[in-house]
């Protein structure tokens, strides 16, 4: 399910990296009494009430190009607010309302999002009526807040969850799995898109780049409702060449984030390469599920072994990808393309199912009968027992007397036997030792 994103936006100095800070308990955003520190937009994860959001800290929003930066900014804020679920506009509770803080209130009305507007730096209650005078701005609801000591932010956030939440608890309801398909650019996701919908649903041409944004569709598969999320191509950091590019960027990488399944595309033509290999590498680190699609497999002369090496090859490039499922397609004769859902959700039933603990430790039992625990440092290590802690992705804790002694051999070699006992193909699996 996608995590909603929370913008916070507001003219220079009102404290908004403060309250940012204050909200993911970290401080990511540098903090001064100097204006425009913040320039970039800096993202953190809220978890609040068992639920997680994405929080986003602005740029001070500054009306008039005082310097080079100022567009910038001015652009980043107004990108934020495009992609927000929910607007938090932040004053300063000790000014009045400026031009920008006007502007400001005027950029969150035309935007139509759930929004709030937030009064900061009334530490105290006597302080609360400075809110009064922001009336004129003309946006409801008003809240006062102090960022620095954290005065009504639990206050804030309930009012916030109240309105984020039920859409959430609908998306949960409706959507059965997010699918991304992710790749580098021109490698046939749009095409891919289409295909699987059966209808042109984006533009396809043969321009690199051509989707900018992360574009979701809803479908149903089987009485399944599918949320097929087509992302722009994903480049190297050195080659992304301009602003709407690097947005793009941020925006497939929040996709992944919120996809339950990866379809990770590659040009048949062009094989395996580092940045194929990058993106791959993000998936299974985000621990998410994955299906390798190699395409544009009608351009590639085939023998008899073409596939079967290929598919080798690959699986030497990365070694992790043995436990990962390689479909050979093309998008644009749509060859092979009807087993993709079909193993996409395997793929997704794999990652979300929770194994009884029984079954775990009668497992260990057998696993530990075919290969004992070397000793290591002439001391026995024993596995107590085992179980499942987590699904999406699945989180396997392993109770042993010495969790730090465990050989990295021996742990593949459970993971292994895991993956084949249970069927985790297409699914980043994580062991965890522990004392016990």
């Amino acid at each position: 399910m996608a995590r909603p994103a929370i913008a916070i936006i507001g003219r220079p100095n009102v404290g908004k990296s403060t309250l940012f800070n204050r909200l993911v308990e970290k401080r990511k955003a540098i903090v001064d009494a100097k204006e425009g520190i913040t320039r970039d937009r800096i993202r953190g994860t809220l978890d609040w009430e068992n639920r997680l959001y994405d929080i986003v800290d602005t740029g001070g929003y500054i009306p008039d190009d005082v310097d080079v930066f100022n567009a910038a900014v001015r652009e980043q804020a107004e990108l934020a607010v495009v992609e927000a679920d929910f607007i938090l506009f932040l004053v300063d509770g000790k000014a009045d309302p400026t031009a920008s803080d006007k502007d400001l209130a005027k950029l969150v009305r035309k935007s139509g999002k759930p929004h709030m507007l937030v009064v900061n730096k009334c530490d105290t209650l006597e302080t609360d009526d400075r809110q009064l005078r922001f009336h004129e701005l003309a946006i409801e609801p008003m809240v006062t807040i102090s960022a620095l000591n954290g005065r009504l932010t639990g206050v804030m956030l309930e009012q916030i969850t109240a309105v984020l939440n039920p859409a959430m608890a609908k998306q949960d309801e409706e959507s059965y799995m997010r699918l991304a398909i992710v790749g580098m650019p021109n490698v046939g996701k749009s095409s891919l898109t289409n295909a699987l919908l059966q209808k042109e649903q984006t533009i396809v041409t043969p321009i690199a780049g051509t989707t900018r944004d992360s574009i979701d569709t809803a479908f149903t598969w089987y009485g399944k409702t599918i949320v097929l999320v087509d992302t722009a191509g994903l480049r190297k950091r050195a080659k992304v060449s301009d602003n709407i590019e690097f947005y793009s960027n941020v925006r497939t990488h929040s996709a992944i984030e919120n996809a339950d399944v990866s379809l990770v595309m590659i040009d048949a033509e062009k094989g395996f390469g580092k940045q194929d290999k990058a993106i791959v590498d993000l998936v299974i680190r985000k621990g998410k599920g994955l299906v390798l699609l190699v395409n544009k497999w009608d351009l590639v002369e085939a023998e008899t072994n073409t596939m079967a090496e290929m598919k080798k090859e690959i699986q030497w490039q990365f070694k992790g990808l043995d436990d990962y499922p390689i479909l050979f397609i093309s998008a644009l004769t749509r060859r092979r393309v009807s087993n993709i859902m079909k193993i996409a959700d395997q793929v997704h039933q794999a990652r979300q199912q929770k194994i009884n603990t029984k079954l775990l430790n009668e497992f260990l039992r057998e696993t530990i009968k075919k290969m004992a625990i070397p000793a290591v440092k002439g001391r026995l290590i024993r596995i107590k027992f085992i179980n499942q802690v987590r699904t999406a992705p699945p989180l396997i804790v392993c109770h042993t007397n010495y969790p730090k002694l465990v050989p990295v051999n021996y742990r593949r070699y459970l993971e292994n036997q895991l993956r084949e006992t249970f069927d985790f193909s297409g699914v980043p699996i994580k062991l965890s030792f522990r004392q016990s």
